[in-house]
This record gives C-alpha cells, structure tokens and sequence, in this order.
C-alpha cells in the first residue's frame, strides 16, 4: 500500500486512516462534519497525492488528448485546465480528468486514483494502435498534491503571492520557490475557492512548513486545518459533483450524468476531423431521443441517510437509484444524488428512498445543493 508524502503531517495531526484505491489515506481528523465546516467557513488542507497524474509531450499530445477527451483540448491555451470525460466505446465514462495545458506538445492529466492504471493502459495503447509520437510519463509517485480550499484561502495566498490570486477559475502558473517548482491551479472539489498545488515529493516537508508559518491550524478559529477523505465526500456531494464509481461508471452513459459542457458533440467538425471515443455511441443516444434517465438532486425529510444502491420510487413504482447520499452539514438535512427515470426527474417531483425497513420522503431538486457564498 503507498503512503502519501505528507503522511507524517497526518499522524501528527492525529488522523485515522483508511485504504483507498491502494493508498494509506486519512479518513478524518477531529472529526467529518467539523472538518466540512471548517472548509466552508474559513479554509482546509486536503492531500490529494493519491490522484493520478500523467504527462503527455510530443507531437501528438494534443491529437492524442483530443481523441480520448470528450471536451476539446486543441483550443486550449498555455495555463489553462479542462474538466473532461474519457469515455469508453459505449459511451460510458473510463474516468473524469483534469487536462492541464503546459505548451503547444505538453499536457498534464490527473485521473482518479483507482483509474490510474486503466487510463495508463488505455493512453498506451491509443498511442501504439494510431502510431502516434507522444511520451507518456506517470509522475505520481514522483509528486504530491495539496489542495487549500475554503472562503479564506485566497487572503492567505496573497500574503505571499500577488499572482496566484489573480487566476481565473481553471487557470494555473507554475512557481519558483527556492528549489521547488510548483504547478498551481485554480481548482478543487469542494464547491468552495481554492488552489490545488503539485509539488516534488522530496519537497514536501519545506513547502509545508512555509505554508504553514503562522498560520493557526487547530481550535474553533482555525485559519486552515487539516482535512479527511470523509469531509472531502461530503464536501463535493453538498457542491453536486460527480465521483467515479457513483455518478460515473464504465455502465453510466455520459450523457446521463448532465455533464453537457464536457461534452463536445460536435467535435467532429474541427479542421482535423477528429472524434472522440465513444462519441458514435453518444450520437446514438442522441439519435434515439436521448437518455432514458438523469442525474438528479433529492431533498430529503427526516434524519435518515440515503445510501448508494437503495431504490427510488414514486408510489410503490421504482423510477431510480441513489448514487450518493450524506447528512449535509450546511443544510442540516439528508441529502442524495441519483439516477431517475427521465419522465420523473423534474424538480419538485415527490420521491421516496426505500431504506429498507422505512421510506425516506424527499423530492427532487436542481444541482447544486450548495453555492458558495450562498
């Protein structure tokens, strides 16, 4: 099992641990729920060194990336990230991505930790089968990656940098400090502002310590504490993202999942006349008049929580299943995402989760559950 550059600062801040997708990660620290709101209402530090992350350079690197992304990645420019979709011949989803734009042949890609060696194989052997010249470099191990999210994180940034809180939302620049290099994005998972950050791995212990110099890291009126796998759950639940192996899946159709601005539909019309994979399937979808069920948001009455897997219904009709489910901090209720019958999915439909032993009355509702700033 791999441990994480920062698993030392984690012991020390009295984390419990999990397995997760072959790594040693912390689950929590002082606690799920306080660690959600300590995000929302002030700052968190999330290791995220557990997600993949791959370079592509050479020739075809763009051609290669516009092939298996779902979004275009030719028009991307020098700094700028792409949330997108690598889907299967189907039209399911290998994995969501982040591309990251370096230079006209450079591209850097972070893929979910469990997905890491699909998508390795998947890149490698694209590559073989169109002949292509591309370089494929799993640096992972290599690297870590640190995200600062939260409402107060950007005022703590500009004490000791005037450019990073001037990126656009999926923006990045890369940084000098001392001997580190840094990769810093304008992204995250929370539904809250923040900075995701890759760093050598040797050069953790250093860049932990400045960033964390004078900062208060522990009590009510902490500036930025550590945060756990369970908060960052509940976290992107709460903001409506989708998380692989629950609203995404090699048996999810893309177009299910309501992701339609990573979708690129008519990418085949581009000078090169490249489609992506999977993108035959999803005309095919289209063509037949579309999916046959969305992803939806539920509301729900009581202290219950949903589950993945417990059946939707309306009446004694099952119409769904629920993907993801939490007692959201924010909102103090039972909140779930799930996949329905598309004649049912409209907001203010009345629903019920079959828990088993008892009903879990709620009614559908627009992603997101939470807005920052809201």
């Amino acid at each position: 099992m791999h441990q994480t550059p920062l698993h030392d600062f984690h012991a020390r801040h009295g984390a419990h641990f999990v397995e997760f997708a072959g790594w040693n990660m912390p689950i929590r620290y002082a606690g799920i729920q306080e660690e959600h709101l300590q995000v929302r209402r002030s700052g968190g530090i999330f290791d995220v060194s557990h997600m993949g992350r791959v370079t592509m350079t050479g020739l075809h690197a763009k051609r290669l990336l516009e092939h298996v992304c779902s979004r275009r990645i030719g028009d991307m420019e020098a700094g700028q990230c792409r949330y997108s979709l690598v889907c299967n011949e189907h039209g399911g989803i290998h994995d969501d991505v982040i591309v990251m734009r370096q230079d006209e042949d450079e591209f850097l890609v972070v893929v979910n930790a469990s997905n890491r060696d699909k998508l390795l194989g998947h890149f490698e052997q694209v590559r073989e089968k169109n002949g292509w010249k591309v370089k494929i470099h799993d640096q992972t191990l290599d690297t870590a990656m640190v995200a600062l999210q939260g409402p107060k994180v950007m005022v703590r940034i500009a004490k000791v940098s005037s450019e990073i809180p001037t990126l656009k939302r999926f923006r990045f620049t890369t940084k000098n400090l001392l001997v580190m290099k840094l990769i810093v994005s304008r992204t995250g998972y929370t539904g809250e502002d923040g900075v995701e950050v890759i760093l050598p791995a040797k050069a953790v212990p250093m860049a932990m310590k400045l960033l964390l110099a004078d900062v208060k890291t522990d009590g009510p009126d902490a500036e930025l504490r550590p945060i756990g796998l369970g908060a960052r759950d509940t976290l992107r639940l709460e903001a409506g993202m989708p998380l692989y192996g629950h609203e995404l899946g090699e048996e999810i159709n893309a177009l299910e999942t309501g992701l339609d601005f990573a979708i690129a539909m008519d990418k085949s019309v581009q000078k090169d006349g490249q489609m992506f994979l999977g993108q035959e399937a999803l005309l095919r979808t289209q063509d037949a008049g579309g999916p046959k069920r969305k992803l939806v948001g539920i509301s729900c009455e009581g202290r219950r929580t949903p589950r993945q897997h417990m059946p939707i219904k309306i009446g004694d009709a099952p119409v769904g299943e629920v993907t993801s489910g939490c007692l959201s901090p924010i909102l103090d209720r039972p909140i779930a995402m799930g996949f329905v019958a598309i004649e049912h999915a409209e907001p203010g439909a009345k629903v019920a989760i079959d828990a088993g032993k008892a009903l879990i009355e709620g009614q559908i509702v627009p992603l997101p559950f939470y807005k920052a700033g809201k």
